[in-house]
């Protein structure tokens, strides 16, 4: 690792911005300096001057763009600022790292990974659980044919459970106008695209996704995705905010056997055989071989968050890998917008969208902005520069 740090802004000192923020002072972050912050809300500005009373502090973004102090920004905003202020970075010269979702709408994000292809900079996006080493493995096993031809995954995500005084803790949560979605967008862009980055994208998708089923809130709170692949492979994804206890089981299907992720573990059922050749020539109704069975832990804890941002500089610093290109954001981006179109029409959703579909999602979700009701702000974000369990894996 070089010794040279990355000058890096962040915009967007939330919760998520702020613990960001806190990684990079606490050290955690070592090849990144803080040179600048940006947030609108005037206590937000007070815990960075506390925390780090040199770095200066801006209100307006463009301001600190132009201020030329960094060479990267930070993007942790609410989602809809996402792509315009990527945009604004790489036209100002600045590599860009953006939190999840890259957006609201696949329009904005086609226009974002545009933007970064002319600019030439590092483009990274915080999905941070691809530093997971089960999932790294599962996705491992799924691309060197270790199970064989792939039949199906199925994901029961449901452990992302949140109160109602969750989403009143800020008045752009829980609302169209606000962010666009709700559990697919918020919670869930981790899994998606883990989905998509272990099992591939499919090339249709059926969803239910409905709103306001467990919480005051007009976005969806349960959302059920059934994906069609090339191969005859299928996917089932269930995920919702109003269950307790909820469950993390993965669960992936080849001919050749299947893997199970749960309780930190993962579990490799090993047939030995092909089970779509047993179908065709066994002479037995059934089969009593009994699979090989190897559990796997990780060995460490995963590198997350901080290991996301340094891998950033890294990238730029000394060319090393990213553990997410930025432009990759679009593949789960694509799932939601195909879910909700699909729900909100009540059909079976082509994959990759094709652009009248875009368009159509484009302008079903503007009439649900229009007719938006901002959430209640019953009391205000108040980050603490801590990251938070739920932002990590979380299998229980």
């Amino acid at each position: 690792m070089t010794s040279r740090k990355l000058r890096l802004a962040i915009v967007g000192l939330g919760n998520m911005g702020s613990a960001h923020m806190m990684n990079i002072l606490t050290g955690k972050v070592p090849n990144v300096e803080l040179v600048a912050v940006c947030d609108i809300n005037p206590d937000r500005l007070a815990l960075a001057e506390a925390k780090a009373p040199l770095v200066p502090r801006f209100t307006d973004y463009d301001e600190m763009l132009a201020a030329k102090l960094a060479d990267a920004v930070l993007i942790a905003t609410p989602h809809y600022f996402h792509p315009p202020m990527a945009m604004a970075a790489f036209e100002a010269g600045l590599h860009v790292i953006t939190e999840k979702p890259a957006g609201v709408r696949v329009s904005d994000v086609q226009q974002m990974n545009e933007a970064a292809d002319r600019s030439g900079k590092v483009f990274g996006i915080m999905f941070n659980q691809r530093t997971g080493e089960l999932f790294q493995k599962a996705r491992t096993m799924v691309q060197n044919g270790t199970l064989g031809k792939m039949h199906r995954l199925t994901w029961i995500i449901t452990n992302w459970y949140r109160t109602d005084a969750y989403y009143k803790s800020g008045d752009w949560r829980g609302s169209y106008s606000g962010e666009g979605g709700g559990v697919l967008l918020n919670q869930a862009p981790h899994n998606l695209d883990l989905l998509q980055w272990i099992f591939g994208m499919p090339c249709a998708l059926t969803a239910t996704c409905t709103s306001g089923k467990y919480h005051n809130v007009e976005v969806e709170d349960e959302a059920i995705l059934t994906m069609e692949y090339e191969n005859g492979a299928t996917a089932q994804f269930i995920t919702t905010t109003g269950e307790y206890p909820g469950t993390n089981r993965l669960e992936i299907v080849g001919d050749r056997g299947k893997i199970v992720l749960e309780g930190g573990m993962l579990r490799h059922f090993d047939n030995g055989f092909s089970a779509d050749q047993h179908i065709r020539t066994a002479v037995t109704a059934s089969c009593s071989i009994k699979p090989t069975v190897t559990e796997i832990t990780a060995s460490a804890p995963e590198r997350a968050h901080a290991g996301v941002l340094a891998d950033f500089a890294e990238a730029i610093l000394t060319g090393t890998p990213l553990v997410a290109d930025g432009r990759e954001g679009i593949a789960m981006l694509t799932l939601a917008n195909a879910a909700y179109l699909s729900s909100w029409e009540g059909r079976k959703v082509s994959l990759p969208l094709s652009d009248a579909d875009t368009a159509r999602f484009d302008a079903l979700l503007a009439k649900r902005i229009a007719a938006s009701k901002t959430g209640a702000a019953a009391s205000a974000s108040s980050p603490d520069g801590k990251i938070s369990p739920r932002w990590q894996i979380k299998w229980d």
